[in-house]
């Protein structure tokens, strides 16, 4: 007689049937790939409050040894292109919401002082409220959702939570709130992380995997006092194509093509030799997209390359945008971005999280993104150039974005509202929503420490903004403003 095991039928049969076989492990290894649990995810979330209270979230303990604003900058420059490191230190000095948004390795450095859960989730790394926008999808529709992944990694919810509450406090400030309306801000937006995490929790799985659609989000998190400003900003970024920015950018060659007009600082053509080591990473990149993709960016052919300043935190990284036209002359846009470590990396093993070695960092952001957005760009991949790893994406794909530090004061507290509920959704593909919300509860002792550790982050980061303006105004560190 042969082996049993390897003669039980296969028979088609209802859910838990004794003769569907089982795979060992199938459930626990699931979800720790996902970071779930698999006893009684919500119980379990209720039992780390034990070890973890939800209201020590309101505390900051500064680590020791932590550099000063200056010093800080300066270190997160190292690696980059020099001559373009006085335009980013002048864009962190405007404000400090500007700061805040040049400085997520500094922040990951002081979160390492706050309590943590043991809870992972994919992050976005760098989820301030600017960080958030439209996008165009395959069809041409728009989507709101997170936008930058530069930073993205596994590691604790809440630092990624924690980063946009403080975001919405400072760009309160700016916008002339007042600080009850700021913190309130702050609140809210920790309320709708919770109650949308708790909403995700009760639903199927593969219906919380797809909740929340866009077109539900204001109601959903009560943000009608936004419906006008989205409405706005929706309707620029319909017209932000490749083809609006090419018609400006770019003028014909003279041989029937196109090519890049120089825009020193932000825009500028680079030498023939820099031009094609990005076209030859390119070829790499199509291995790293869907196949179904090949063809459409077959019937295109590169026909100019050029370096592009972006961001605030972004500037110095090497970024190219690389123009492509079809048979008609109607062209395409590719951006191609330097993919550096994730500034979070280094921080996250003192809190307990094991950082995987990263065989391409442009591999990492295109899988952290994915793993964050419902939906992503369809020509999101990965190159190297010159030795050194790159995202590739579309670039200018209907996008368009609400800048937090413009808002109404009436409007702070809706924008954290739709913010929340947005990063909940995402971290919810990761992380089993059911045990996050087992742990940040029913009532808003989360929400209120939470929001109280946002004001306190806020005003250490005005005071680490102010020691930089001062130390621009002696001299010690060279900036470009308005640039």
């Amino acid at each position: 007689m042969g082996d049993i095991e390897a003669t039980v039928p296969v028979q088609r049969a209802g859910a838990g049937d004794p003769r569907i076989p089982v795979v060992p492990g199938f459930a626990r290894r699931a979800a720790a790939a996902g970071g779930g649990a698999t006893r009684s995810p919500r119980r379990a979330g209720k039992e780390l409050r034990e070890r973890v209270p939800r209201v020590s979230h309101a505390s900051l303990d500064l680590p020791a040894g932590r550099p000063d604003a200056v010093r800080a900058v300066e270190e997160s420059s190292r690696g980059r292109v020099p001559s373009l490191a006085p335009i980013r230190v002048g864009r962190m000095a405007a404000t400090p919401f500007a700061f805040l948004r040049g400085s997520a390795g500094l922040m990951a450095h002081d979160l390492v002082g706050t309590p943590v859960s043991g809870v992972g989730a994919q992050l976005c790394g760098d989820a301030h409220a600017a960080n958030f926008g439209l996008y165009g999808d395959a069809r041409g529709s728009l989507v709101i959702d997170l936008n930058d992944f530069d930073e993205t990694v596994f590691g604790p919810w809440e630092w990624d939570l924690k980063r946009l509450a403080t975001s919405l406090v400072l760009a309160g400030r700016e916008a002339g709130a007042d600080e009850d309306t700021c913190r309130q801000g702050a609140y809210d937006t920790v309320g709708a992380y919770r109650r949308t995490m708790r909403l995700l929790a009760k639903l199927p799985a593969l219906d919380a995997w797809n909740a929340i659609a866009d077109e539900e989000l204001v109601s959903h998190t009560d943000a009608r006092d936004l419906l006008g400003t989205l409405e706005r900003v929706s309707e620029k970024a319909r017209n932000n194509t490749s083809a609006r920015f090419a018609a400006k950018s770019t003028e014909d060659s003279g041989d029937g093509g196109r090519r890049f007009i120089d825009a020193p600082p932000v825009l500028r053509r680079v030498p023939d030799e820099e031009a094609a080591a990005v076209a030859a990473g390119l070829g790499d990149y199509l291995g790293t997209i869907s196949e179904d993709r090949v063809p459409l960016l077959a019937r295109y052919a590169i026909h100019d390359v050029a370096f592009r300043v972006v961001g605030t935190g972004s500037v110095g990284t090497r970024s190219y945008v690389v123009l492509l036209l079809d048979h008609r002359g109607e062209p395409l846009v590719l951006q191609v971005k330097e993919a550096r470590p994730s500034v979070l990396a280094p921080y996250l093993p003192t809190v307990g999280f094991d950082v995987p070695e990263v065989a391409h960092e442009g591999r990492r952001v295109v899988l952290g993104q994915k793993r964050m957005q419902v939906v992503s760009d369809i020509l999101l991949g990965w190159a190297t150039v010159d030795g050194r790893p790159f995202q590739v994406r579309q670039f200018r794909n209907r996008k368009g974005s609400v800048d937090p530090a413009a808002l109404a004061a009436d409007q702070v507290d809706d924008y954290g509202r739709m913010t929340g509920a947005l990063l909940a959704r995402a971290h919810a593909h990761s992380a089993d929503p059911r045990l996050i919300a087992g742990y940040c509860g029913k009532n808003d002792e989360l929400d209120e420490a939470v929001a109280a550790f946002a004001v306190t982050y806020a005003d250490r980061t005005e005071a680490d903004h102010a020691e930089l303006v001062r130390a621009i105004g002696s001299g010690r560190i060279a900036a470009e403003l308005g640039v």
